[in-house]
């Protein structure tokens, strides 16, 4: 027990000491880091209002302030260790060491977050574009330094790391998709009346953009029909809902206006026992 109130009694001395040594360097220190605080927050928030008045994407804004801040507050603290008379010189060789490590470690991290800044910076898309890239396609809900966020009709969230990005070839539509299509009709079939019923059907149609008028002609001239192409787009939140409502409209309107949608058909002929078997378009068998 004496030990013990010995060994306390050394230490309050030696704080009593310390405080009583240090005591001025100890309130600069801490004037230092207060003021140092304070300068750097407004710092930050000057660096960012410049970057929003320059039309700087917000989330490289921000990124940019606080890095601002960061790097200021370090060297407040720096100052504050060298008033208390504490050498930096190992501080600042093991932050080096320390950032080193972290680079090897954290490299993924790092490229995803300079891919990041080329796409807030290059705008190749912003928050709501149909971007089609890496296999995946979906409307672009949140642009981050380390990710970005798509969603599909099927409202899953796709997360995709920013690296797998750039480089890569990019689809960008804008806010709708492009959907092509054809359909078959009659070589007897008219076709002037059969595009026209084709395009009624299309625009008519909600979920397809009434500023986007519809490209159809004919596409080929197959075996059994005539197949006229056509190309328009629709709401990417709505993609399969409006293209499955358009098919439909499509196949009324023909029917409508007497255009027959014909099936494949053989023409087979019997001759001295061989069989021959010809494709004749819109021939019955």
């Amino acid at each position: 027990m004496k030990e013990e109130l010995e060994t306390v009694t050394g230490l309050y001395q030696m704080a009593i000491e310390y405080l009583v040594t240090y005591s001025f360097q100890l309130l600069a220190a801490l004037i230092i880091l207060l003021v140092g605080w304070f300068i750097a927050a407004k710092v930050a928030n000057a660096v960012q209002a410049l970057c929003e008045k320059r039309n700087i994407d917000v989330t490289l804004s921000r990124f940019i302030a606080s890095t601002v801040k960061t790097i200021l507050i370090v060297m407040v603290g720096i100052v504050a260790l060298g008033k208390l008379g504490i050498s930096v010189t190992p501080f600042v060789a093991a932050i080096g060491a320390l950032t080193f490590g972290l680079s090897l470690a954290a490299q993924g991290l790092v490229a995803n977050y300079g891919a990041g800044i080329n796409i807030i910076i290059g705008r190749p898309f912003v928050v709501g574009d149909t971007i089609s890239v890496c296999g995946v396609t979906g409307q672009v809900t949140e642009v981050r330094l380390g990710l970005t966020r798509l969603e599909n009709e099927d409202r899953v969230t796709i997360t995709i790391p920013n690296k797998h990005i750039i480089g890569e070839i990019l689809h960008n539509s804008n806010e709708a998709t492009l959907v092509e299509a054809s359909v078959g009709v009659a070589y007897d079939a008219d076709i002037d009346k059969a595009i026209e019923a084709i395009k009624e059907a299309i625009v008519s149609t909600e979920g397809v953009p009434e500023d986007a008028t519809p490209i159809i002609g004919i596409e080929a001239f197959a075996d059994s029909s005539i197949n006229i192409g056509y190309r328009y787009k629709v709401e990417t939140n709505r993609f399969y809902q409006t293209t499955y409502a358009v098919n439909l409209a499509i196949l009324r309107a023909l029917n409508n206006v007497g255009v027959a949608i014909p099936f494949p058909q053989r023409e087979i002929k019997i001759l001295n026992g061989s069989v021959l078997n010809n494709s004749a378009p819109n021939n019955p068998v």
